[in-house]
């Protein structure tokens, strides 16, 4: 209860009337007046009066006590086991509460930072965020359902923003432990066949360091090396890039029994093969327009070394010019096709024929070089189709197709067969969409027999103009057609000759991004993007796993001929396996080092001293007969002491006000009474 005045006249008016009643007072008892004691009571009741005192009375009503549960829902909880301690925790907990009436839980779930490529475990910041709308006298203590994997621990000393105990709920066993790799240093790039150093480390969390652990390593899909890795201590690894664009590298290590979780058995790291200074060998079988076409294509690409020779006077040839005054050199043909034929990553025969420059056994080493992994393009012109065709030397094993003998000649758009429209090389050519094509026209083009391989661009009449086909472990091409030259120059609005010259060269050399058959993913931010190549019909579902363990299947959608892709936003972050048919890729999401894929092993000791120092307690929820939880404890007042057998809650002594009720004491018939009899005392008393 509290007295207020709300007084009738301003203060300081009742300040004077006060003083000039004091004084008359105060004369009055020197004067030894009559009734002058009555006489001041009567003004002081009148002075009161005019005050106003009126008595307040608030009605209130005691707050709740709010406790905050902060449930650990991140990627290292996400295992069945520990799903269900945390669910079973969860429930028994809200049923314990529930029994004190002025208990409030307010329950926070944590899951990894959607927004975040770095994933990690941020229950404090979970619960500043959840009282922040909560004076710190409410707080009765703070409860943690983890697996005390935390990554956000504020310093021991700092002020947590409110003063109650914090106690700790563990997921998981007592003596857990876990094996789990990592690249500790590789290189981005990498020149294709050069030596690349690497180092790995492999980890075994919970347990003792020691003996050896096998780690197997792909390349690419294909196991390159075995190695025996000595836990926590770095383990070298030299490789060779295997060839241009992204190379994915892969280290698992052998899984141990009993371990908490196989997701982070597996490592991945991508590395860029650069081919550096690509060695190209052109030879013309004579002067002609298409030559520079090809000539201008490779030599302007600075990372190509290109080797061209054309043939200005086959030997058989006597017409009594000086050699000096036909050739720059002469044909170095033992260095460049016995010698030295390896080190070319392509060779190109652009209109050659056999003429006796080169002996009948050198075309049998190109043969071999192409089996053994060469690349060999056959740009034909008339000379394919006459009597010294290279056709008709042993070069013919390595060729998808023969001449006939015949050369068709006639006005035609080249056209993509329909393989060709699924077919990278091929595929989405500039002006390949319209009918007629919107390039100019060639006008001649070999005639050849049934074809092995791909025909992915058509002449006239259906008749094959560009013929690809894997041969052992090279390639062939073949351009039926010596008129490519006409889009160079522009003729009837020329053609995308560049894009395709380009494309033929890069297939022949095996860049990952133009084969027909192929599976990638990429990462782009928390979206998973995978893309399917294929010259076949509908690849059918992707099968997606997790690194939590789950599957999950995954309808491609058509982006093109030949192309399909996924692209989904992920709500895990770690290494995913993407698979489809005989074809599967890995890809990374999320940082490699995130700190949630560092520690999968579940802990007492993150918690401990924060419990310590609030007089909380940490304890496993898991006990031999099932999931077992400390009692609650409420209390008044300070928390003093700990219960290592109990969580202490203590209970607030906030209330809120409800209403007031207001009575003025000198209002109505009581206070006008109070004056009269005051003044009827004094006036009785002056008249005896």
């Amino acid at each position: 209860m509290e007295i207020q005045f709300a007084p009738f006249l301003p203060w300081q008016v009742l300040a004077l009337l006060g003083l000039l009643a004091a004084c008359l007072v105060v004369f009055s008892l020197w004067r030894g007046l009559r009734g002058a004691l009555l006489r001041a009571l009567a003004l002081a009741a009148l002075l009161l009066a005019l005050a106003n005192p009126t008595l307040l009375q608030e009605e209130r009503a005691p707050l709740s006590t709010i406790v905050p549960v902060v449930v650990d829902r991140s990627q290292s909880q996400d295992t069945a086991e520990r799903r269900a301690q945390t669910d079973a925790a969860l429930a028994q907990l809200r049923d314990r509460l529930a029994r004190f009436p002025r208990l409030e839980p307010r329950i926070v779930e944590v899951r990894d930072d959607a927004s975040s490529d770095t994933p990690s475990t941020r229950l404090f910041s979970a619960l500043t965020s959840a009282i922040s709308d909560v004076p710190p006298s409410r707080i009765g203590a703070a409860i943690f359902i983890t697996d005390g994997q935390i990554h956000d621990l504020p310093g021991i000393n700092q002020e947590l923003g409110f003063n109650a105990p914090i106690h700790g709920l563990i997921t998981g066993h007592a003596g857990e432990f876990d094996r789990r790799v990592e690249v500790v240093r590789a290189p981005r790039f990498g020149i294709v066949g050069e030596e690349q150093d690497m180092t790995l480390r492999v980890f075994d969390d919970g347990r003792a360091q020691g003996g050896t652990a096998t780690v197997t390593v792909r390349m690419n899909g294909e196991v390159i090396a075995n190695l025996q890795a000595t836990p926590g201590a770095p383990t070298p690894f030299r490789f060779t890039v295997p060839r241009g664009g992204n190379n994915i590298m892969e280290f698992s290590v052998a899984e141990l029994p009993g371990e908490v979780t196989t997701a982070n058995n597996r490592a991945v790291h991508v590395i860029d093969g650069i081919r550096q200074n690509l060695r190209v060998l052109l030879v013309s079988g004579e002067p002609h327009a298409g030559e520079r076409a090809w000539r201008n294509l490779l030599k302007s690409d600075a990372s190509v070394d290109l080797v061209h020779f054309t043939i200005l006077r086959p030997p058989e040839k006597q017409d009594g010019t000086p050699i000096n005054e036909l050739s720059l050199i002469a044909f170095p043909t033992r260095e460049l096709f016995v010698e030295k034929i390896n080190d070319f990553d392509l060779i190109i025969f652009d209109r050659y024929q056999h003429r006796g420059v080169l002996p009948i056994l050198y075309y049998d080493y190109i043969a071999q070089y192409v089996e053994n992994g060469g690349a060999l393009l056959i740009a034909a012109g008339p000379e394919h189709a006459g009597p010294d065709s290279i056709a008709s030397t042993p070069l013919a094993t390595v060729l998808p197709a023969a001449p006939t003998g015949d050369i068709h000649q006639a006005g035609f758009f080249p056209r993509l067969s329909e393989l060709g429209k699924k077919h990278p090389v091929t595929r989405g050519l500039d002006g390949s969409g319209s009918e007629p094509p919107a390039w100019g026209r060639w006008f001649r083009t070999i005639d050849v027999g049934p074809a092995r391989g791909e025909t992915v661009m058509q002449g006239d009449g259906g008749r094959p103009l560009l013929i690809l086909n894997r041969q052992g472990q090279g390639r062939v091409a073949m351009f039926l057609s010596d008129q490519g030259w006409l889009w160079a120059r522009g003729f009837e609005g020329g053609g995308p000759h560049v894009a395709l010259y380009r494309r033929i060269a890069h297939w022949l050399m095996k860049e990952p991004e133009l084969e027909e058959e192929a599976l990638t993913a990429r990462a782009v931010g928390r979206t998973l993007e995978a893309t399917r190549q294929t010259i076949g019909n509908d690849p059918g579902p992707a099968t997606i796993r997790y690194p939590s363990g789950r599957t999950a299947q995954v309808p491609f959608t058509a982006a093109g001929p030949g192309l399909y892709r996924i692209e989904q936003r992920m709500d895990e972050t770690g290494l995913f396996e993407v698979r489809n048919g005989q074809f599967s890729t890995l890809v990374h999401i999320g940082a490699v080092d995130a700190p949630e894929f560092k520690a999968m092993i579940s802990t007492t000791a993150t918690l401990a001293p924060y419990a310590a120092r609030t007089r909380g307690l940490v304890a496993r929820v898991e006990s031999g007969s099932g999931i077992r939880l400390p009692d609650l404890l409420p209390v008044r007042g300070e928390v003093r002491i700990s219960d290592q057998s109990r969580m202490v809650i203590r209970m607030t002594d906030e209330t809120v006000l409800k209403g007031i009720d207001t009575t003025p004491l000198f209002a109505g018939f009581a206070g006008l009474a109070a004056l009269l009899a005051a003044i009827s005392a004094m006036w009785w008393r002056e008249g005896r």
